[in-house]
C-alpha cells in the first residue's frame, strides 16, 4: 500500500511537470499561429527562426522532463538560422507536429490528473460541509440534490471512488501524456547520432578526469602518510639495531616506537585501501553500508532505502561515496540541524537524494566537494543536479545507471 501511495504521487509529479510544459506549449502555439498570420503580409517570415527556436526551447523542457522520468530524450542540433533550412529539418517539424498535440490533450490530461485529487478531496470531505451550500451546490459531478446527511456521505464515497481512480490510474495517466513527447521528440530512427556520440565523449573525458584525479588522491595518502611512516620504522630499526649493542634499553625503546610506527602505518593503509572500495559494500550491500555512515554522521539524519536487488559493485561504490561527501558537506558548511536520504532503485535507474535544512547557496565552485561529485557520477553516465537558493534548504538529486 505505501508503495502504491508513493508511485500515486509520482505520477501526480509527473502529470502536474507535464501541465506545465503544455501551458508552454499554449504559449508557443499562440506566437506560432501570430506568426503564420503575420506570414501572409510579409512581416512574419523574418519572425520564423525566433519562432522555432522558442518552439525548440519549449520542447526541450518537455524532453528534460520526460529525461527525469525514463530513459533519455536526446535533443536534436541547434535550428538552422535560415528558415527554410531550418523548416526542412525533420526535428524541427516533428517539434512543430508536437507542440499543438501537447498544448491540446497534454494539457487536457495533466489539468484532469491535477483534478482527481482536488476532487477527491473535496467531496470526501463534504460531510463537513455540506449545510453550508445549497442543495444542488454539490461539488464534482453530482447531480442530484442533497438532503441530509446521508446524500452527503454518498458524495463522500464519490470522493473515494476518485481517488482510488488516481491510484490505480494515474500512473497509465502520465504515460499517455508523456506518449506523444516520446513518439516525436525523440530522434527519428536513422537520425545521426553524432550528439551521442559527442555527450559519450564528454562523459569517457569525465571518466578520465575523476579517475586520475582519484588516483592523485591515493598517492597523495600513501606519500604523505604511510610512506612516511614506513621510512620512520625503517630509520628506526636501523637506530635499535645499532643502539643494542651499548644501550639495550634504548634500543628497546626504539623497537617500541618502531611497532608504533608500523601499526600507524598499516592503519593508514586500511583507511586508504577502504577509501578505494568500502568492504563493507561487500558485507553488507548499500543499504547497510549507509545505514553505517549515517549513524556516524554528526548531525540527525533520516534513511529511506528501498534497493528490491543489488546494483553492479561499482555503482554501489559510486552511491556510497556521493552520500559520504554529501554528508561531509552538509556537517562542515551547511549549518544544518538535520540531514534526509533517499535511495531507491526504479527502471534500472538508481535515484538518490540527500537534503538538509541548512542556510543554502551550495556553490560547486566553492570547493565544497561538489564539483568531485559531479565528476563521479557523470562518468557513469548518471546525472546530477543540485538545488540550493540562498535561505535553503539543500537538495541533492543524483541518478545511476543500475546496471548488474
Amino acid at each position: 500500500m505505501r508503495e502504491r501511495a508513493r508511485a500515486s504521487v509520482d505520477a501526480l509529479e509527473h502529470l502536474v511537470g507535464g501541465l506545465g510544459t503544455a501551458v508552454m506549449a499554449i504559449a508557443a502555439l499562440f506566437w506560432l499561429l501570430a506568426v503564420l498570420v503575420l506570414c501572409l503580409g510579409g512581416v512574419g517570415l523574418l519572425l520564423v527562426p525566433g519562432t522555432l527556436r522558442i518552439v525548440r526551447s519549449v520542447a526541450d523542457r518537455e524532453r528534460g522532463r520526460l529525461s527525469r522520468w525514463g530513459p533519455d530524450v536526446l535533443a536534436p542540433a541547434p535550428v538552422p538560422d535560415r528558415a527554410m533550412i531550418a523548416l526542412r529539418d525533420p526535428a524541427v517539424r516533428r517539434e512543430l507536429a508536437w507542440l499543438p498535440i501537447h498544448a491540446t490533450f497534454g494539457f487536457a490530461v495533466g489539468l484532469f490528473g491535477l483534478g482527481l485529487p482536488l476532487t477527491a478531496v473535496q467531496m470526501m470531505t463534504f460531510p463537513l460541509w455540506y449545510t453550508l451550500v445549497p442543495p444542488d451546490g454539490a461539488p464534482g459531478l453530482v447531480w442530484w440534490n442533497i438532503d441530509g446527511l446521508p446524500d452527503a456521505i454518498v458524495v463522500a464515497l464519490t470522493g473515494v471512488l476518485w481517488l482510488a481512480l488516481l491510484v490505480l490510474g494515474g500512473r497509465w495517466l502520465a504515460r499517455v501524456q508523456a506518449w506523444p513527447g516520446r513518439r516525436l521528440l525523440s530522434p527519428a530512427p536513422g537520425t545521426d547520432l553524432t550528439l551521442r556520440v559527442a555527450q559519450l565523449t564528454a562523459t569517457r573525458a569525465a571518466a578520465l578526469d575523476a579517475h586520475a584525479a582519484e588516483l592523485r588522491r591515493i598517492e597523495r595518502s600513501l606519500h604523505d602518510g604511510t610512506q612516511n611512516r614506513l621510512v620512520a620504522v625503517t630509520v628506526l630499526l636501523g637506530a635499535a639495531r645499532r643502539a643494542l649493542a651499548r644501550d639495550p634499553a634504548a634500543g628497546a625503546e626504539m623497537l617500541d616506537r618502531a611497532q608504533q610506527a608500523a601499526e600507524q602505518a598499516l592503519a593508514e593503509l586500511r583507511t586508504v585501501v577502504r577509501g578505494i572500495l568500502p568492504p563493507v559494500l561487500d558485507d553488507r550491500g548499500l543499504a547497510g553500508a549507509l545505514d553505517g555512515l549515517v549513524a556516524g554522521c554528526a548531525l540527525p539524519c533520516r534513511l529511506d532505502v528501498h534497493l528490491p536487488a543489488r546494483c553492479a559493485v561499482s555503482v554501489e561504490a559510486t552511491a556510497y561515496f556521493v552520500v559520504a561527501e554529501a554528508l561531509t558537506n552538509a556537517v562542515k558548511h551547511s549549518g544544518a540541524t538535520s540531514v534526509t536520504v533517499s535511495v531507491r532503485a526504479e527502471q534500472g535507474r538508481l535515484r538518490l537524494t540527500v537534503g538538509d535544512d541548512g542556510r543554502g547557496g551550495a556553490d560547486e565552485t566553492g570547493g565544497s566537494g561538489l564539483a568531485g561529485i559531479r565528476r563521479r557520477v557523470e562518468a557513469y553516465d548518471g546525472r546530477f543536479t543540485l538545488t540550493s537558493p540562498p535561505g535553503g534548504p539543500t537538495t541533492m538529486d543524483v541518478e545511476l545507471p543500475c546496471g548488474s
